[in-house]
């Protein structure tokens, strides 16, 4: 992140632009930071300015108290005014869903992609599942503890526990501790977990909403039911793929649709 701006609450934004073309923002899920994104940005740099940014709270951004999702659709108004205008934003995950978030809000953007937002509707137990890790999670930051609020998030996205013990062992625990306050911000992006239908009906740009074929069948049937429920969506499956996309596999796929 090279360069730097300010959202309208007063906190600064750090972000990074890569290529030429149709501008469009990049924004990271849970435990992410705009360099978790910038391979992708790499990938789009030929046909597309794209723009990756630290969110509030996470790497080189500050944060501002309190919290509230519309701080952060207030960041991405910014980042558009920053860079003289920007035709697209892409999220990945629950940045997805802020995406969706911003422009059901109005953000003046002519077109949005999103990637695997997990909204938990056709998971079983799903909506238990998501009160069970708000209530958690809020609790273990409030104490402090930082690395169970890791955990939790870990444990949420299926990590083992074999996995996740040999985690908190490895040098990136401590970069990963650091974020944990940012998991409740992406925790309220996600609302109760479930899709947001009223929202998802009032917007009105195309939305392209991708999936990976090797992700599970609760994933694949949220966001394909996410599509339908925008008045212009589009699905598409990404065959072989999962919740870690390849770069060199979703780029062209974005870059197609950004560039029509």
């Amino acid at each position: 992140m090279d360069k730097m701006t300010t959202s309208h609450d007063g906190t600064s934004l750090a972000y990074g632009v890569i290529g030429q073309g149709p501008t469009v923002i990049l924004v990271s899920g849970a435990m992410s930071t705009g360099g978790t994104v910038t391979p992708l940005a790499h990938r789009l740099a030929d046909r597309c300015t794209a723009v990756v940014y630290d969110r509030r709270g996470r790497g080189e951004s500050g944060d501002t108290a309190p919290y509230a999702v519309q701080r952060e659709v207030e960041d991405l108004a910014a980042l558009i005014e920053a860079v003289g205008g920007a035709q697209a934003l892409f999220g990945v995950s629950s940045g997805g869903a802020l995406v969706l978030e911003a422009v059901a809000s109005g953000l003046p953007v002519r077109q949005a992609a999103v990637y695997e937002v997990p909204f938990a509707d056709f998971l079983d137990g799903g909506a238990e599942r998501e009160a069970a890790y708000k209530e958690n999670l809020n609790q273990a930051l409030a104490e402090g503890r930082r690395g169970d609020a890791v955990e939790l998030f870990l444990r949420l996205t299926g990590l083992g526990e074999e996995m996740i013990r040999g985690a908190r062992q490895s040098p990136m625990w401590a970069g990963m501790e650091a974020v944990a306050p940012s998991l409740a911000h992406d925790d309220a992006v996600m609302g109760d977990g479930l899709l947001p239908r009223e929202r998802l009906a009032g917007i009105s740009v195309p939305v392209l909403v991708a999936a990976g074929g090797a992700s599970p069948a609760w994933m694949l049937e949220a966001n394909r039911t996410l599509a339908e429920a925008v008045p212009q969506g589009t699905y598409r499956v990404l065959e072989g793929q999962t919740h870690m996309v390849e770069p060199g596999v979703l780029g062209p796929v974005l870059a197609e649709f950004f560039t029509r």
